[in-house]
């Protein structure tokens, strides 16, 4: 069994928590905590990354990872 590394981002709202996967486009989950979403999360890339094994696809690796926050006026 071997293991990859992904980024995940976490987003809270006013319905709990929605989480997602930048280097797999379409990949994300949500969850009512921060950990439920984490870990719907680690599943749906799991079943992802099962599925693009099967098919002999690329696993998609990042080189690095930048994460800041902007503040935009309008």
């Amino acid at each position: 069994m071997k293991a990859y590394r992904f980024s995940a981002v976490v987003e809270k709202d006013h319905d709990g928590y929605f989480a997602f996967c930048p280097e797999i486009q379409g990949c994300y989950s949500q969850g009512a905590t921060h950990e439920e979403a984490l870990q719907n999360l680690k599943d749906a890339i799991r079943l992802h990354v099962e599925d693009r094994i099967q098919a002999g696809e690329e696993i998609p690796q990042p080189e690095s990872i930048s994460l800041t926050s902007l503040e935009v006026a309008v």
